[in-house]
């Protein structure tokens, strides 16, 4: 039985008014923090560089950057022909986003001449991108027009687009191949619901990809991008298990695959025969360093190394085999890949930040080994990086495993069990937590707070096995690791209990849901943000969006074993009569990722069974999507209302 079923009826003008009604609830129980929201608005907005411009990216003839407005609510995308050249907007999502209440920038692909855009606009928030093409040397718009396209990449002619769609459930499963001003015509469809497809070209221009993944396998085909009529050849077939990632450089197609272990290792095969028969090893499969990304040049290629919930960066010289990592000065960091378009590069460019550190643009020179950074986030309103300490703690799980927590506080905030500490988690699908820089979290430290992430098994922090012990039929690691976590911060005098908060979204807020109901009392307050806590109705959905997909990671609930285990942990179905913390549940009324109801739900069954005083609230976006709202200043906003929230719960609404 499902007494609150009638909550998924979107269109129900009841259900609207419900849900209008808790918006207006939540809101007469937080007006005793109105005008600290305002506050912490204000100082958030303080302390980001409002009128700003990212580090221009060569492609082509051009240099591609953006660039942002104060009072503006989005990007500017711009280019130049050379630094000192007149500036030419491509794309100002200011003016696209006039009249409406949402707006996201999905795919963005120029032309190899040039001359062309292709884009792919969302003004829903249900990420349903509608694709345009425009002609830059006009600024007007092709009559070319597609819905529901995830995915784009251009053939070499510049006048040939590969795309993909989805289907009602949102599986992106056809390819199409269209010759500007004609009519598209179906290059692929994928039949497995398992798997999805996306569509993107080398670097090196050679060739496209077509990519189908699953949770637990993958295949993909390539096709000679200046041959866009041509056949699509397979690299390695599917098989069980099996997932491997590819790019190109002189004649060899480079492929990170788990053949020889989860963490996987780096081969390389001919591209006329590229199939695992012929994958010549450079880098072995290690037990302790997941290979999480790769990119090629004509020179070099460069593998981003997951090791001890840290990423590295290593390079490699083709021609002689010497291989090195790039050093980090910061024992806590976090370092992505920046824009690198050029194939003939002798320079790769990456993102390094911290827990302290602002967001950094560095170009390594491959031939000096030498990085210079170009640019440093400024955080305006005098931040002094020297404030604040970060560490790395572990904590150790029932069975033994050690979970790592990165933390960071101000160094005059003391470890006598007297600070609040927000305690975040995600753990799930393998995705690894960061330890990123987010200026809107000096409001909580300047007022005396820590803030830790537990590096929980289900994500891959720890390797591809981290991730594997967190899913399936090993889920309840997760929160079991996630309660270790916060037992450890409290018995190390971190904070005390009431004065801990936990959070997550998502995948995170079903983490969030599942611990509450192992341990209500583990914290005095939580936010759960957009949270998949109806899983067992939901994954019984094969038309919802990710459903079959996610068989792979959370279980198919048709399988006795799988719905045994789904059912002693499910936030929903384990609600039970007893103390809980404070609570606040954020949702969108747009989110395609998990849909409203899954929280309203979860939100109206324990107010019919929590046995305390405890504000339980739900605030639900009407205009937004599963990130909330797309405009800069209105995430600010939802932020200032969550940490009004727990400061409101820590007693410190001053």
């Amino acid at each position: 039985m499902d007494d609150y079923f009638w909550l998924r009826e979107k269109t129900n003008a009841t259900v609207l008014s419900y849900l209008k009604a808790e918006n207006a609830y939540t809101k007469a129980l937080m007006k005793p923090t109105a005008a600290l929201q305002k506050k912490l608005f204000a100082e958030m907005r303080s302390h980001i560089q409002e009128t700003d411009t990212s580090v221009p990216y060569r492609k082509g003839d051009w240099l591609y950057y953006h660039r942002t407005e104060q009072g503006k609510q989005y990007a500017i995308h711009c280019r130049k022909r050379s630094a000192d050249a007149p500036e030419e907007v491509i794309l100002d999502l200011n003016q696209l986003a006039k009249g409406e209440k949402f707006l996201a920038l999905g795919e963005g692909e120029v032309s190899d001449d040039g001359h062309l855009l292709a884009y792919t606009l969302d003004r829903t928030g249900f990420r349903e991108y509608t694709l345009r093409v425009k002609d830059l040397r006009t600024g007007k718009l092709l009559p070319d027009r597609v819905e529901r396209v995830s995915s784009v990449a251009w053939a070499a002619d510049n006048a040939t687009l590969f795309y993909t769609t989805e289907d009602d459930a949102k599986r992106s499963y056809r390819l199409w191949r269209k010759a500007l001003g004609s009519t598209s015509a179906l290059a692929y469809e994928e039949g497995d619901e398992r798997f999805e497809l996306s569509v993107e070209r080398t670097r090196s221009g050679e060739f496209l990809l077509l990519v189908a993944d699953s949770h637990t396998q993958n295949e993909i085909r390539f096709l000679t991008a200046a041959q866009p009529q041509g056949d699509w050849r397979t690299i390695e077939p599917r098989a069980k298990d099996l997932e491997y990632s590819v790019d190109h450089s002189a004649g060899f197609f480079y492929v990170l695959a788990n053949d020889r272990g989860r963490n996987s290792r780096l081969v390389r095969a001919p591209v006329a025969t590229p199939g695992r028969a012929n994958w010549e090893e450079l880098i072995p499969h290690r037990d302790e360093v997941l290979l999480t990304h790769l990119d090629c040049f004509a020179s070099h290629y460069v593998v981003f190394e997951l090791e001890n919930a840290l990423p590295h960066i290593r390079i490699t010289e083709i021609s002689s085999g010497k291989s090195h990592r790039v050093s980090f000065p910061e024992p806590i960091y976090d370092v992505n890949p920046e824009a690198n378009e050029v194939f003939g590069a002798g320079k790769y460019r990456y993102a390094y930040e911290s827990f302290v550190t602002p967001d950094s643009v560095y170009d390594y020179d491959f031939a000096t080994g030498q990085a210079t950074l170009l640019k440093r986030e400024q955080v305006p309103g005098g931040y002094d990086a020297a404030l604040y300490v970060e560490e790395r703690l572990q904590a150790t799980a029932p069975d033994g495993k050690l979970i790592p927590v990165s933390l960071v506080r101000r160094k005059d905030t003391p470890v006598n069990g007297t600070a609040p500490l927000l305690l975040g988690g995600y753990g799930a699908y393998g995705i690894w937590e960061n330890a990123s820089f987010n200026p809107a979290r000096l409001s909580l430290l300047d007022r005396g707070a820590i803030v830790a992430v537990a590096h929980i098994r289900g994500g891959a922090d720890l390797g591809k096995p981290w991730h594997d012990d967190g899913r399936m039929l090993r889920k309840r690691n997760t929160f079991t690791d996630f309660i270790a976590a916060a037992d450890f911060l409290v018995a190390q005098r971190y904070t005390k209990r009431e004065s801990l908060a936990i959070e997550g979204g998502s995948a995170g807020g079903l983490l969030i849901g599942a611990t509450l109901n192992l341990r209500p009392d583990v914290c005095g307050a939580a936010l759960l943000h957009v949270p998949f806590v109806d899983v067992i109705n939901t994954m019984l959905d094969e038309e919802l969006p990710l459903t079959v997909g996610e068989f792979e990671e959370w279980g198919n609930p048709k399988v006795k074993e799988e719905y045994d285990y789904l059912r002693t942990y499910s936030p929903y179905e384990n609600l039970q009569r007893a103390q809980y913390p404070a609570i606040l549940v954020t949702t969108s009324l747009n989110d395609s990722q998990v849909m409203y109801w899954e929280p309203a739900k979860y939100v109206a069954r324990l107010r019919t069974l929590k046995t305390d005083e405890h504000p339980l609230l739900l605030d639900i976006n009407l205009a937004g999507g599963h990130g909330g709202s797309s405009g800069r200043y209105d995430r600010l906003k939802e932020r200032a209302r969550d940490y009004g929230f727990l400061l409101w719960q820590w007693g410190k609404l001053e």
